[in-house]
């Protein structure tokens, strides 16, 4: 295999309509050159968000040792160079993926894994409480770069964050647990105009921190799928710049902001002002649309080191 083909596994979830999970992460790899091959640990007709629900089926851990297994039997396996984890909905599925994880690694001891902990947002957990101990205790000590939200890293690390130093503090019990690089995606230390984005690689070489403080869009307008983007587009941008931390944050927020801006282009007048609520399909992100975006990210925002 060329070393310059980088060709990610990604298994997370799908929607037929929409943009979470695998929808939100594929198409942004692939457009910057990634080779990505997905398993999709749901299929639904849409995100679970949506008024009158959704239909779908959900794949279990023997499905997934199964599907695997076809990789393996053809040697495929030995092609990836990233494995990319997001929404588990189940403890038996999680710690496949562990074995998965392990199996990767023996073929191809550099495989970087990057484990987004999709386990809740805003205070509340939507996936069962079990899932807990075992991104805790087993995935994260297996992952490379983790892109938490300010929740989940207080979820993880059992502390709560109401400082800077509360957040670099959490920070460094990913680092003791032997995670190279940590992202906090966002977090409520910005104010209330804005987010506040943390990163940390230390390879016991290299050590590099950043915050970058991000502009609030959309008048309180919440969109799905932005994590699964914020962790397809770290992937790639760290890849691709040899991990530059400054320069990866600051593309993939450009990214973002500008896939945002985009989607809130299409949101009527009298949504945007507040006059009449928004609905789940129009928060859906507008990543097609914003394709030169993630070819090209214009930065307008920039990172400052720590």
């Amino acid at each position: 295999m060329s070393s310059a083909i980088n060709r990610v596994l990604s298994i997370q979830s799908h929607v037929v309509h929409g943009y979470v999970g695998n929808k939100s992460a594929v198409f942004p790899l692939q457009v910057l050159g990634f080779e990505v091959d997905n398993i999709n640990s749901v299929q639904f007709s849409n995100h679970t968000g949506y008024t009158n629900g959704f239909k779908g089926q959900v794949l279990n851990e023997k499905e997934l040792a199964e599907v695997f297994a076809g990789l393996v039997a053809n040697d495929l396996h030995k092609q990836y160079t990233h494995l990319l984890t997001g929404y588990v909905g189940n403890p038996t599925f999680l710690r496949e993926i562990a074995n998965i994880v392990k199996t990767l690694r023996s073929v191809n001891p550099g495989l970087i894994y990057v484990c987004d902990p999709v386990m809740g947002d805003d205070g509340v957990m939507y996936v069962p409480k079990e899932l807990l101990p075992i991104y805790r205790d087993e995935i994260v000590p297996l992952a490379d770069i983790v892109t938490p939200n300010q929740f989940e890293v207080e979820l993880l690390t059992g502390k709560t964050i109401s400082t800077e130093q509360d957040a670099w503090d959490a920070i460094d019990w990913f680092h003791s647990k032997g995670v190279r690089t940590v992202a906090i995606s966002s977090s409520e230390l910005g104010g209330s105009n804005a987010l506040l984005a943390l990163v940390s690689h230390n390879n016991d070489i290299d050590y590099q921190r950043y915050r970058m403080v991000i502009p609030k869009q959309g008048n309180g307008i919440r969109f799905t799928g932005t994590g699964d983007l914020f962790a397809s587009l770290f992937l790639a941008h760290s890849t691709l710049t040899k991990c530059d931390m400054s320069t990866t944050l600051e593309r993939t927020i450009a990214t973002l902001q500008a896939v945002i801006s985009k989607t809130l282009t299409y949101i009527p007048d009298d949504v945007k002002a507040g006059k009449v609520t928004v609905t789940s399909a129009q928060r859906e992100l507008k990543i097609i649309q914003s394709k030169g975006d993630i070819e090209q990210p214009k930065i307008l925002v920039h990172c400052s080191k720590v």
